[in-house]
Parts: structure tokens; sequence; C-alpha cells
């Protein structure tokens, strides 16, 4: 064996740290084995593997503790190199975005339950569940493109089959073809911007990335530009950044409530994160060109979502839904903006995306499971549904007001207040005061809206009793899994609110 092929072999030993990927390892497992159950749990025991789901997801969770001081990667080349090159990295970014994913499922995990027992196929649901969690968590960890598409793709694969799970239901079905679409075209041009940044670099490792794009050939140039704009485009579309957020408010109607819940938010923290590692880790050198771009992505997004949020009729069939997903349309034009705003400072603006994102994923997810109970006594979910809440469930009217009103940045919302206060730091500091601005003319235009919805809970409702659609059973209790989502969104939401420092002292560090 020659000097040179010996190298080149041992270049290509990567070493494997098995307690660093246990998370989403775990999860994956889980879902093979609920799969495999499947085959042999009778149909009256099938409630076991949501609850075997449940207990999985909540072990991945518990493994994130040992990884908490942030300093583990594995998957690394063994051969010395200028910068580290791992393809899997347990730093504190890492370890945040996975315990907000894995929570978030976990909270879709609860509202679920019920829904398979009435009305979806449970061991395709909870496979399908748990392997889009396990790519969502192996996302933020990634290091190499490759490995970033692929988490990329395995959690959102799943997806697609999650939103048309309703057998025999068009708006389900629709709604699966167009999120399909719009997902293999955005995986479509980030594949060939990826492509393109390998043919210019001759790397895929993002460490290594950074320093290769800084000496990039002239002849090569406009091949590396080509491909760091593709890339981006790609993960816009992830994102449902304006104008590529077509598939949003139809996907989260034909949807189950509880996989539009979880699109909303697990979804939307996966596109961040992958546009996050690209952008500052990726590409620092390239930063005058993604910089602007974002920027006027974050304003053209928070506009569209918040404008279309205020035209929804309270009438209006599944217009509750509506209006949380031109919500998060509008919420993912916030989590842009410290994104846009590191390319003119430094990456410490992504700890205040961080922090606002585990702010959304929390209220939001409480939002959706107060929709997904009053979905059981109104199914077309209209916000006139919600008149009067307050008179036949004050716990749930309560919730859901504390909710709205942390969206849209009030007390005793204290943690949404907070958040956005650091979202609008980080554009002034960066000296992007015209993004500031249209920021808090957003926010104001958001408030309408949420204080419209709060308000309808606590009047009178229309005659003796809330109007229900002829031959629909009205459950007077709540599903205990239901109830249990509400409680422990509501009692993380009051702790952020008290202690805010939890989530905001993302923003005041670098997190990579």
């Amino acid at each position: 064996m020659t000097p040179v092929t010996a190298f080149a072999s041992e270049s290509l030993v990567q070493s494997v740290d098995w307690l660093t990927i246990a998370p989403p390892t775990l999860t994956a497992v889980v879902a093979l084995v609920v799969l495999v159950a499947d085959l042999f749990v009778p149909e009256e025991r099938k409630r076991v593997l949501g609850w075997t789901a449940i207990a999985g997801l909540a072990a991945a969770l518990a493994l994130l503790v040992p990884l908490r001081a942030g300093d583990r990667s594995t998957f690394c080349l063994t051969a010395d190199t200028e910068v580290a090159a791992c393809s899997y990295t347990a730093d504190t970014f890492t370890l945040v975005i996975q315990l907000l994913v894995l929570g978030g499922a976990l909270l879709t995990a609860l509202l679920s339950v019920t829904e398979t027992r009435e009305k979806l196929p449970a061991g395709e649901y909870w496979f399908l569940l748990l392997a889009s969690a396990a790519g969502a968590a192996l996302l933020p960890a990634s290091r190499d493109l490759a490995t970033l598409v692929v988490a990329l793709e395995v959690a959102s694969l799943p997806a697609f089959a999650l939103v048309g799970l309703k057998r025999g239901d068009r708006m389900s079905g629709e709604a699966a073809l167009k999120f399909f679409l719009s997902s293999v075209t955005a995986t479509a041009v980030t594949l060939l911007g990826v492509s393109f940044v390998y043919a210019a670099t001759g790397t895929l490792h993002l460490t290594e990335l950074a320093q290769s794009l800084d000496d990039v050939p002239g002849q090569l140039q406009t091949l590396a530009e080509a491909g760091v704009a593709l890339t981006l485009v790609g993960f816009a579309f992830k994102t449902a950044a304006v104008p590529f957020h077509f598939w949003v408010p139809d996907t989260y109607v034909g949807a189950p409530l509880p996989v539009a819940a979880y699109l909303s938010v697990v979804g939307k923290a996966v596109g961040f994160t992958g546009l996050i590692l690209v952008t500052v880790v990726a590409f620092p050198s390239y930063a005058d060109v993604w910089g602007p771009a974002l920027a006027a992505l974050a304003a053209l997004t928070m506009t569209v979502g918040n404008v279309a949020a205020l035209r929804q009729l309270s009438t209006r069939a599944w217009s509750a839904v509506r209006l949380l997903a031109w919500s998060s349309v509008a919420q993912a034009g916030y989590l842009l903006v410290p994104i846009a705003a590191a390319a003119y400072s430094s990456d410490d603006q992504i700890g205040a995306t961080v922090a606002y994102a585990l702010m959304y994923a929390v209220v939001n997810l409480g939002a959706f499971a107060v929709v997904a109970l009053v979905a059981r006594r109104h199914p077309e979910n209209r916000i006139a549904d919600y008149r009067g809440l307050y008179a036949t469930s004050p716990a749930a009217a309560l919730a859901l007001a504390f909710f709205l009103l942390n969206l849209a940045g009030l007390p005793p919302g204290i943690i949404g207040l907070f958040a956005k206060v650091t979202v609008f730091s980080a554009a002034v500091d960066a000296g992007l005061g015209w993004l500031a601005v249209v920021m808090g003319v957003n926010v104001v235009i958001g408030l309408y809206y949420y204080l419209r919805w709060t308000a309808l809970l606590f009047r009178g409702p229309e005659g003796a009793v809330l109007r229900q659609p002829a031959g629909t059973a009205v459950p007077h209790t709540a599903p205990a899994p239901i109830t249990l989502a509400i409680v422990l969104t509501a009692a993380a939401g009051v702790v952020l609110s008290g202690y805010p420092q939890i989530a905001l002292r993302f923003a005041a560090n670098s997190l990579f």
C-alpha cells in the first residue's frame, strides 16, 4: 500500500460515540418497534402503541441530560485537518433544538392518543410520527451537507403521509398533495444547490465549507454563488417563508389537528435549524448575499402572514385553524429577523431565534391543544364557535387566552413580550432599523386579531347553549391526554413568563 493510499483510507475512518447519537437513534428504534408490534397487537389493544411511542419520546428527552455539557461530537474524520470535521455534533445549539423537537413531538403524541383511537390507523400513525421526529432530532446535530439533507428528508417524508392519513377525506388528500409537491420542489432545489457547492469546494463538512468558500478559484466562483443561492431557496420553502408559503393554510386545515400542530412547531424548527446551519456555519463568507435576502424575506413573510390572518372571517369553516396557520407564517417572519441580523453583526444574534422558537413552540402547541379540544364539540372549528367558551369550559378559555396573549406579546404572556423584544433588539443592534419598524407595525396588526379572538372567549354565548351541528355528540369531559397537553404547555408558559431568562439566556451568547 502506497503512503497516499494509506492516508486516504485512514482519513475515511470515523469514530462513533453511541451516547452522543442516542436521542434520535432511540426515537428511530421505537418507531420500528411500534411498526412491528402493530402486526401482532389486537385491535382493541392498539392504544398500547400510543403509550409506547410516548414513553419512547420521553426516554429520548431524558437522554439529553448526559449530553448537557454540549461538548461531544462523533462521526469525525481521524486525519489531521485544519478545522474539526465531524458529521454529528451535540453542542448547545443541537441540544436546545433537540429539546424543542422531541418535546414538541411528545406533546403532539399526547394530542394524538384520542385521534388514533377514534379516527386514524394507530400503527401507521405512530410509526410515521416517530420516524419524522427522529429525522427532526438528527438535523440540528448534522454538520455536513449530506447528513443535513438526509435528516431533512427523514423529517419531511413521513409528514406527507401524516397529513393525508384521514382516509376517504378529500381535503386531507388535497392537503397532502400540496405539501408533497412543494416539499419535493424544495428538496430538488436544495440538492441542486448542494451539488454546486460540493463541485466548487470539494467538501461537504460545514466547517470546511466555511474556509473553502473563502478561496474558491475564479472559474468556479459563479458555480459556488449559484449553489449558495439555490440551497437558501430550498430551505426557504421548508420554513414557509413568503413566497414559498402557499401550501400552509390548506395543509393545516386538511391534516389531522395534531399533525397541524406538529408541522407548525417541529416542521418549522427543522426548516429554521437547517437555514441557520447553512448560513451561519457553512456560508458566512456570503453574508453580504444571504443577509439582505433574508431580511427582505422576513419583512415580506411577517406582513403577508399577519394581513392574511387579519382577513379571516370568524364564521368561515375551519377559520380557527386557518388563523393559526397564517399566524405561523407571520411568526416565521419574526424568526427570520435574527438570522438576517447575524449577517450584519455576529452569530450571537442566532440566540434570539432560538429563544423565540422556544416560546413559540410552547404557546402554539398549547393553542392547538385547546383547538383540538373545542373541535370535539364543533368539528368545523370556526372562530365563532369559541364565543362564550369561558362559560362552558373556563379552564380551557383561560389557557387559550394565555396562549394567544403570548403570541401577541402582551402581559400576562411575559415570555412572548420578552421574545419579541429580543428579536427587535437583534434587528436594531445589527443596524436594520427599517426591519425593526416593519416588525413593529406587524406586531400591532397581530394584536388586533389575537385580541379579537381572546375577547370572544369571554362574551356571553348566543342562546342558552353553544351552537352545535345537528347530530354531533357533545362530550362534557376533556380526554385526559389532551388535558395533560394543555396543562403541560400552560405550566411551561407560566414558568417561562416568570423566569424568561431560562429561554432568553440563549440570546446572550453564541450557540456555536
